[in-house]
């Protein structure tokens, strides 16, 4: 239904070209939304791997051509290509396109990761040991060096995501509260210190993948201490605290994401490892519990709350709409619920609780 729903609010096909479709920004939609003034790479990158999920889960001829197509039009919207100078962003493209090639069959996508894979391996600053936000930017952040780690890991670049976890864990771990901070500006060593659940998501996603790839035990330590430090000061009864729109309407879906990756993937038979998979999976099923219990229903659809622990409110009029910062970041709409992005971190959250539930977990 989760599903259902983005399809029939959110698909349509780019500036009318066959074999296209991309996901407009906004339910109810500005003019502007729906001939993609607005479109949001990294939020079409979710897109792409949220129906991945969904074709994973179910397989069949639509959801497969979805993904294509969806790939396609990314790249036609971008005009320049698959790149962009966000190292973040192209991260994001980069984990979608592979999920689709490897587990999808999709060969459309051989192309994007080619273009890919070049920029986030160079982009490495060896003197440093991680990606900067964007390309020539001081700024060096959890966002762009997680995923950009997990992106290189599964594209066998495992020594490199190794040296980029390692760096994250040394420079951005908060002694204090144990979680991740934000990032920080060289060569000043200036860090910024806000906690997003996102970057809490993405190092746990490449900690759980090294563990299993490399065997070496500080990964699964990072693992448990981290998960730790997310249950304490990220949930409340189990279910992910808070939730915003516009960008940030997708951090806790990210988060729910990774947290099913350590749940069905993190290595080790001892009594801790165990706990840990049945704790990201119970975080999971209880944010999911949550949000579906608080979701409004819209023409027999669900429509989610940007927080999953209050009920959903219904946006009313095209009044209020997202807009870019000078920094290039995406604000909320007045009504978060909204945005493309509120409504994609439901769906990714249903479908992290589909396979922890299904694994018995």
């Amino acid at each position: 239904m989760a599903e259902s729903a983005i399809v029939s609010r959110h698909l349509r096909a780019l500036w009318a070209l066959p074999g296209t479709e991309l996901g407009v920004v906004g339910w109810p939609a500005t003019k502007r939304e729906r001939a993609f003034g607005s479109w949001h790479y990294w939020w079409q990158a979710h897109l792409i791997d949220c129906a991945v999920d969904a074709a994973n889960r179910m397989p069949t001829p639509v959801r497969r051509r979805r993904i294509a197509a969806i790939a396609r039009s990314h790249r036609i919207r971008n005009i320049t290509g698959w790149t962009n100078k966000y190292y973040d962003d192209m991260a994001w493209l980069a984990i979608a396109l592979e999920r689709a090639e490897r587990t999808a069959g999709v060969t459309e996508a051989r192309s994007g990761l080619i273009a890919l894979e070049k920029p986030l391996y160079e982009g490495f600053n060896p003197a440093v040991g991680a990606v900067p936000w964007r390309i020539g930017s001081d700024y060096y952040n959890a966002p762009a060096n997680g995923p950009v780690a997990i992106a290189l890991l599964r594209l066998g670049r495992h020594a490199r995501a190794q040296e980029m976890a390692d760096w994250l864990d040394k420079t951005l771990r908060d002694p204090a509260s144990g979680l991740i901070l934000d990032g920080i500006h060289l060569p000043s060593g200036e860090i910024e210190r806000p906690v997003f659940s996102y970057c809490q998501g993405v190092v746990l996603g490449v900690e759980t993948e090294l563990a299993m790839h490399t065997g070496e035990p500080r990964h699964g330590e990072r693992v448990h201490r981290l998960l730790t430090a997310v249950e304490e000061h990220m949930t409340t009864r189990g279910i992910v605290n808070g939730g915003g729109g516009g960008d940030g309407g997708l951090f806790n879906g990210i988060l729910a994401r990774y947290l099913a990756v350590v749940a069905l993937m993190l290595p080790g038979d001892d009594k801790e490892q165990e706990a840990d998979r049945r704790a990201a999976a119970g975080i999971v099923r209880a944010s999911a519990t949550a949000a579906w219990a608080n979701r409004l229903e819209v023409e027999g659809e669900p429509l989610f709350g940007h927080d999953w622990s209050q009920p959903a409110t219904l946006p009313g009029g095209i009044a209020g709409a997202g807009r870019f910062t000078a920094g290039g970041s995406v604000t909320s709409s007045k009504v978060p619920e909204r945005d493309l992005s509120v409504q994609l971190s439901g769906w990714m959250l249903m479908e992290a609780a589909y396979l922890v539930t299904a694994a018995g977990l």
